[in-house]
């Protein structure tokens, strides 16, 4: 099932995605939600990030080709993680699905993607085992998690490089039946071309490992996200490039780049 969240003529809503319609609901999707019996076409709505999150997850360097380039480009040895290390992002970076990248008027050449799998939490959860980690996991969306590579190079704490305003696009909603993951496949494409491709589960340290380490010393809430890394390298964007990044089984998650005004 396919859960939005969604602007309609001035009213936010989440709604179940059936082809060309979302059926809106009154409530939030792993709160039992009921049905309002109005439909609205997704030609008619703005799509909008499926969930602001209590807490903003990420991953980071969780995937080898990613760290062994990233290294390579700033002339360095690449260290690969031995455990899994947590980071977090911001809020206000947040956009949905078809929403403008808003690339800063003093950001250098190096604005990059990322496209990453991005596990939804569902459940109040502590001290979980890798073996029942999933059982937490209320479904998956897509993140874009863009980067200025001289800011996030230079400033000691990422707050610009990472978190700057549209930076982190999602959505566009959330699937509650993505299969097996080890079958899914992450697709990056700049203006129609494919830049790269890869398994989407071919991660350092799995969504599992990640999820038991965490709850091992912090609580989990329904609504948080955790976005799991992304693989390879980026091509340097500008403004009127379209990025769209499509996983298996989730969907599609387009966004273009435009200039500040």
């Amino acid at each position: 099932m396919r859960w939005a969240r969604y602007d309609h003529k001035g009213k936010i809503s989440y709604g179940i995605v059936d082809g060309d319609t979302i059926k809106e609901v009154n409530g939030i999707p792993w709160e039992n939600p009921e049905k309002t019996g109005n439909t609205v076409s997704v030609n008619d709505i703005k799509w909008l990030p499926p969930v602001i999150p209590p807490t903003f997850y990420a991953a980071g360097l969780n995937y080898a080709e990613h760290v062994i380039k990233t290294a390579k480009r700033i002339g360095k040895e690449p260290n690969i993680p031995e455990k899994p290390d947590i980071g977090y992002r911001a809020v206000n970076a947040m956009i949905g699905h078809e929403e403008n990248v808003v690339i800063p008027k003093d950001a250098g050449e190096q604005v990059h993607y990322e496209g990453e799998i991005v596990a939804v939490i569902g459940k109040k959860a502590k001290h979980l085992s890798k073996e029942d980690a999933l059982s937490c996991v209320f479904g998956y969306t897509i993140g874009n998690d863009i980067s200025e590579r001289d800011w996030q190079k230079g400033d000691r704490t990422m707050w610009r490089g990472k978190n700057t305003d549209t930076f982190k696009p999602m959505g566009p909603w959330i699937e509650t039946d993505v299969g097996d993951l080890d079958k899914l496949t992450t697709t990056v494409k700049v203006n129609g071309e494919t830049t790269i491709e890869f398994p989407t589960n071919n991660m350092i340290f799995d969504i599992p490992t990640y999820i038991s380490a965490m709850t091992r010393y912090l609580t989990l809430y329904p609504g948080d996200v955790i976005w799991m890394g992304a693989e390879g390298a980026s091509p340097n964007m500008k403004a009127g490039d379209v990025c769209e990044i499509e996983i298996t089984n989730i969907g599609v998650l387009r966004n273009t780049f435009v200039a500040e005004e």
